[in-house]
């Protein structure tokens, strides 16, 4: 059975159509501390009828998965889309987490493209994350422990094969 793990429901849950998981072997474990966001898409996972291999964990990520990581649970699949601050702590995590071989896929890592303007063209409510997020960019470029591919879909989707 293929494992997935979300560290947010709003897009995973909401975005993909749940009608594919009716025909995989798939269990999705989705960490939000929001669980309204959980409970919007809920209806429609309902009705595709998969609700049952939806393990949702209304949670603080970072807690979340350090539970996860002491229970020794194993995903083969990651989808991070929450805090971009703590997205350094997310992928120290997921390593521990995401099978040899597995994927970890970071949303939003280009930030609008602001990743890529200079601060001073970046609206002030988007600086923080930015930053955040230029700093995480270059880490997972140093990191020997993934193989790492940018998609410029969107903001951004960084996808990281674990490697050891």
């Amino acid at each position: 059975m293929l494992r997935t793990l979300s560290s947010s429901v709003f897009s995973p849950a909401t975005l993909f159509s749940p009608r594919p998981l009716l025909c995989l072997m798939m269990a999705i474990t989705a960490i939000d501390i929001d669980k309204e966001a959980y409970e919007m898409g809920l209806e429609f996972i309902k009705k595709a009828g998969v609700d049952h291999k939806i393990n949702f964990i209304h949670s603080d990520g970072i807690k979340a998965l350090d539970q996860l990581v002491k229970d020794k649970k194993e995903f083969d699949f990651a989808f991070a889309d929450a805090d971009k601050s703590n997205y350094v702590n997310f992928h120290e995590r997921l390593l521990k987490l995401v099978k040899v071989g597995g994927i970890i896929a970071f949303d939003n890592t280009l930030w609008f493209g602001f990743v890529a303007e200079d601060e001073e063209g970046v609206p002030e409510h988007m600086r923080e994350y930015r930053k955040a997020l230029i700093e995480f960019n270059k880490k997972l470029a140093l990191d020997t422990r993934v193989e790492v591919s940018q998609i410029s879909i969107g903001d951004g989707v960084t996808l990281c094969r674990r490697l050891v």
